[in-house]
């Protein structure tokens, strides 16, 4: 995540000055003063500090006319002759929404000048408040001169100023100004230094331009003097402003060091760029560009990278030196044409396969780009959409890639009338092309039916029903090179039929002083003899028995395969909670009530009449601790066949992230996506001191030959590791991170990297 220098704010820095300069150039609603500019005392530093105001108690008279000013106090002098009020103790006054309190006021109502002393707060009607030691304004209680100027606005942040100027032209400059919106008091009500404060020579207001203008400003972290913005300029409105973000550092073995300056630009108020050079010292510079706007119905962002630079190829061959463009383009938007009807993209595109990993942009090895029309009824669904995939892997065809276009997937929800069931309709049509592979087109109709029953036991039964009626075309099979993925030629077309009954039974009780509910469960379902491999298999492919898919009606995933035969299911699940606690595990098995072969792989857990032993167990303790662990079990001997485990430990601010995955087919050939694999995982992060922690991630192939007799791994190979040092607080953050690859991808190459990252909160810009 980019660093900017000013992000997250509720109120930006020029308006922060604003609302500080409004106390003292606001249009006065009174006779102003004709006295020559005053300049204000000097003092070494701005003081951030909130002075202790005592809190007024007898409340101002309402305001009658915007001519007349309201004001209360313990005591009140009046000269006739002179005309000099003098009120103190408690003085409160107020005109226009503006109030202000002090220890003393002497009011001159024929120069209309009200000069304010001890402890003086003025607040404006948006919240804001200044303090001082002696603050001189017109009888609007809007213009003046502030000695020791310290602004406290409505979100927390301060503005201080020790010498400021005003002139007769509206114009204003303060001198040694600091502006911070970081607490400057601990927990204990005890003085601290800000995280960081932006500190000016000069602040300077054109009353004309409407535009602040900033000398020697800079940025002082931990008191610091860190990051200069020499030229710092913006208009003075509520609007954000055009201006440099805060740069990105990194350093890496494949580009060097790199730096990296945003550049923001405010079109409209709607719509902005942000231009983005990159700079290192050992590749080609490159700029990245984004894009952003609101319309009346939606947003979308264009965002894109470009360079001139060689190309390594994936398989690590040397470089021609030939020199080509490379870049990436994506984008993303969302439409809403009615509270029915919506438009949803994203594109994504690269120019090598090697472009996203040499700079760190993306480790996706695929790039999809989509696009979808909904309409969301009461009972309805209708979606049209399409689909096309850029590959980044070694090894895979990009003409192998299919393009789906359209996709059609209507859905109509109705109510039994009969039985008092749930009637649910759809039509469904998928075309999908290849450049250089199998063309395939895929229409169906069905009808689904579910009735849901409880018995006087206890038991909960549902019977469903369904049929479906396929018609399929393709052409150039032969170009997928695996056979059972192809199917016929030609038009080729099946029917459909299934039904099935569920039945649940849940036990509760108490146990160990909480609530237990045991449900043994049990499922039949049947299906004719079904031709499902002249049919062409795009979408059910990938498959492995597991808990979500062990009770599903089609256990294939997709449309373009379905179980048929018949087949029984059952197993349990049980369920144990107490306040702050839960266990919840299930296990379960299947057994074919056929002897016909079963269209599933070897590996997949149902190659054979008996399926293999199923099942999840989840603990969660409050927000501490949560763990996953799933498993499949061999049906003959009980061999773990897969192993997996998810656990996070800790709270927000120590926390760890562990993970295990073991994969353990038993198949001696190896299939698209079946291979043998075993992984681990760990993460986390722990806090130290105040506001500081560490952090870090690393993934372990722990693949051998053994496994996967094409896998290079020795058995224990790193992946990737990550470590850091963060500091983090309500205003500011920062971060340094170490991160090592250990594989070589194309022009990416492994070694180590390393990047900066700082963000200030609550200043906006």
């Amino acid at each position: 995540m980019k660093g900017t220098l000013f992000q997250g704010s509720n109120r930006p820095l020029w308006l922060v000055n604003a609302s500080a300069l409004a106390l003292l150039a606001a249009p006065a609603a009174a006779q102003e003063s004709a006295e020559p500019p005053i300049v204000l005392a000097p003092q070494d530093e701005p003081d951030l500090q909130t002075p202790d105001v005592s809190t007024a108690t007898i409340d101002a008279p309402d305001v009658a006319s915007e001519q007349q000013v309201g004001f209360a106090a313990d005591n009140l002098n009046y000269d006739s002759d002179s005309e000099i009020v003098v009120a103190d103790g408690n003085v409160q006054m107020n005109r226009e929404a503006i109030q202000m309190r002090a220890d003393k006021v002497t009011w001159n109502r024929k120069t209309g000048e009200v000069v304010a002393e001890g402890d003086v707060a003025i607040t404006n009607p948006e919240g804001d408040t200044a303090y001082g030691d002696r603050i001189v304004l017109t009888d609007s209680l809007r213009d003046g001169v502030v000695e020791n100027m310290l602004v406290v606005l409505d979100n927390g942040s301060r503005l201080a100023a020790v010498k400021g100027t005003r002139f007769e032209n509206g114009n204003i400059e303060l001198e040694n100004a600091a502006y911070t919106p970081c607490p400057v008091e601990d927990d204990a009500g005890c003085a601290k230094n800000p995280s960081w404060q932006v500190r000016a020579v000069k602040v300077m207001y054109d009353k004309a331009k409407n535009k602040v203008r900033y000398k020697g400003a800079r940025i002082e972290i931990f008191g610091l003097p860190l990051i200069p913005l020499p030229g710092l300029s913006h208009p003075l409105n509520s609007e954000a402003s055009s201006g440099l973000l805060v740069p990105e550092i990194r350093l890496d073995r494949t580009n060097g060091f790199e730096i990296a300056v945003p550049y923001y630009l405010r079109i409209a108020p709607d719509r902005d760029v942000t231009i983005t050079p990159h700079l290192y010292t050992g590749a080609a510079p490159m700029i990245e560009g984004e894009f952003r706007a609101l319309t009346d119905i939606g947003s979308f962002r264009i965002n894109g990278y470009g360079t001139y630079s060689s190309v390594v190829p994936l398989n690590g061959a040397p470089s021609t030196g030939n020199n080509e463009f490379r870049g990436y383009l994506e984008s993303a938007g969302r439409f809403q044409l009615s509270p029915r009807w919506s438009i949803t993209y994203s594109g994504r595109i690269a120019s090598d396969r090697t472009f996203l990993r040499r700079y760190d942009i993306t480790r996706d090895d695929r790039l999809r780009s989509t696009f979808e029309i909904e309409r969301i009824g009461g009972q309805s669904y209708l979606s049209i959409a399409g689909w096309a995939t850029q590959t980044l892997r070694a090894g895979d065809k990009q003409g192998q890639q299919p393009i789906a276009l359209p996709i059609l997937d209507y859905r109509q929800r109705l109510t039994d009338p009969v039985f008092g069931g749930q009637f649910e309709l759809q039509v469904n049509t998928l075309a999908i092309g290849r450049t250089s592979g199998q063309d395939t087109q895929r229409a169906f109709a069905g009808v689904r039916w579910d009735l849901r029953r409880l018995t006087s036991l206890g038991q909960e039964v549902t019977f469903t029903a369904m049929v479906r009626g396929d018609i399929y075309h393709s052409d150039e099979n032969l170009l997928t090179a695996i056979p059972g993925y192809r199917g016929k030629s030609g038009w080729e077309g099946r029917g459909i039929a299934a039904t099935a009954i569920d039945m649940r039974w849940p036990f509760v009780g108490e146990f160990l002083g909480g609530t237990q509910t045991l449900t043994p469960r049990i499922q039949f379902v049947a299906t004719p003899q079904l031709k499902n491999l002249d049919i062409p298999n795009e979408d059910s492919r990938a498959f492995d028995l597991d808990d979500s898919n062990l009770f599903a009606i089609n256990r294939f995933s997709g449309y373009d395969r379905f179980e048929d035969g018949a087949r029984v299911t059952y197993g349990a699940e049980w369920n144990y909670s107490r306040p702050g606690f839960n266990i919840n595990s299930i296990v379960g098995q299947s057994y074919r009530l056929s002897d016909k072969p079963s269209l599933f792989p070897d590996g997949t857990g149902l190659t054979d009449r008996t399926s293999d032993v199923v099942g999840r167990t989840t603990v969660a303790y409050k927000d501490f601790l949560r763990l996953t662990h799933r498993f499949r079990l061999d049906k003959d001997n009980l061999a773990i066949r897969r192993n997996e485990f998810d656990a996070t430990i800790g709270s927000r601010s120590t926390y760890a992230v562990l993970g295990y995955s073991r994969l353990n087919r038993d198949i001696t050939t190896v299939a698209e996506d079946l291979q043998d694999r075993e992984e681990a995982r760990v993460g986390g992060r722990v806090a130290f001191a105040r506001n500081w922690s560490m952090f870090g991630s690393a993934i372990i192939d722990l693949t051998s030959k053994n496994d996967d007799p094409l896998s290079l791994s020795d058995g224990f190979e790193p992946i990737r590791h990550r470590l850091g040092i963060a500091y983090d607080d309500d205003c500011l953050s920062i971060a340094l991170t170490w991160r090592r690859d250990y594989i070589d991808t194309g022009d990416a190459r492994r070694g180590n990297s390393f990047s900066f990252r700082v963000a200030f909160r609550n200043l906006g810009f």
